[in-house]
């Protein structure tokens, strides 16, 4: 029987599909992606380093990641409500509170880097070489100087208030400025006027070229900045990516990526922008 010409043309396709589907070196060809919902740190997206863990999970796993870059508190509040898979935060005292009521599978450490304190050139507070974080708060709060804070419940917003706590004193109303907003957008406030704020040491290298602020204290191992990932725990939200989520936590504490951690940024900016854990 004579073969007609689409019979030919359809085969040819099924052949030439085939042919590509075998050449294809990614370890994801052929099989369905599932989207994975990821709640993370803005510092981690304003250090590039998140959207570089999106990059290299996808091509090695069959999932579409959904990152969502907001305040660690947020990013937490979002895993209690079920509308998140997999955390990647940096609030220690929130996620041993998450983890405690029951809303965590597992919590893991995945990297860390510190909090520094920048600021004006002139420095008027005086707080340059200090390694005592209470001691330089405490002058900057003295001296009136504008100090500008995330105030948005983040990793960040969280270590600073820890300081004003224990020291028991704050800059006065007019000279404390929250901005709600992001760690990069913070800098830039800080920067144009002058002020203030404590940062995570990764995104301060990164911006540091476009910014008027200078790196004044630092040292101080209380400014320990630990970033953990959290699986949500699927008992909770049976809607959970749960097999997407673990999968996620697996490959950040992976030898490859651990690796990537420790190198990241240092060819760029000659710095270390996190240490693996």
């Amino acid at each position: 029987m004579r073969r007609r010409p689409w019979f030919v043309f359809i085969s040819g396709l099924l052949l030439l599909s085939l042919v590509v589907a075998g050449c294809s070196g990614s370890k994801t060809s052929g099989e369905k992606r599932s989207t994975l919902v990821l709640a993370s740190t803005t510092s981690a997206e304003d250090s590039g380093i998140l959207s570089e863990f999106v990059k290299r999970f996808e091509k090695s796993y069959p999932y579409t990641v959904k990152a969502i870059a907001v305040g660690s508190g947020a990013a937490l509040f979002m895993g209690r409500n079920g509308d998140a898979d997999v955390m990647l935060t940096h609030e220690p005292v929130a996620e041993r509170d998450f983890m405690a009521a029951g809303y965590g599978e597992s919590s893991h450490k995945v990297m860390h880097n510190d909090f520094v304190i920048v600021g004006p050139a002139s420095d008027p507070a005086k707080i340059k070489g200090l390694k005592n974080a209470d001691e330089a708060f405490r002058r900057i709060a003295a001296s009136g100087t504008g100090f500008v804070s995330r105030g948005d419940a983040s990793g960040t917003n969280a270590m600073e208030m820890s300081v004003w706590n224990r020291i028991g004193t704050k800059p006065v109303a007019d000279r404390y400025i929250e901005t709600g907003a992001s760690m990069g957008d913070t800098l830039r406030i800080a920067s144009e006027k002058d002020a203030y704020t404590l940062c995570d040491r990764a995104t301060f290298i990164v911006m540091k070229n476009s910014l008027r602020l200078k790196l004044l204290s630092q040292g101080d191992p209380r400014l320990i900045n630990q970033y953990t990932v959290t699986v949500v725990n699927p008992k909770r939200f049976t809607r959970i990516n749960n097999k997407g989520a673990v999968a996620f936590s697996e490959f950040l504490r992976s030898p490859d990526t651990q690796k990537f951690i420790k190198n990241f940024g240092l060819d760029k900016y000659n710095e270390h922008l996190f240490y693996p854990d």
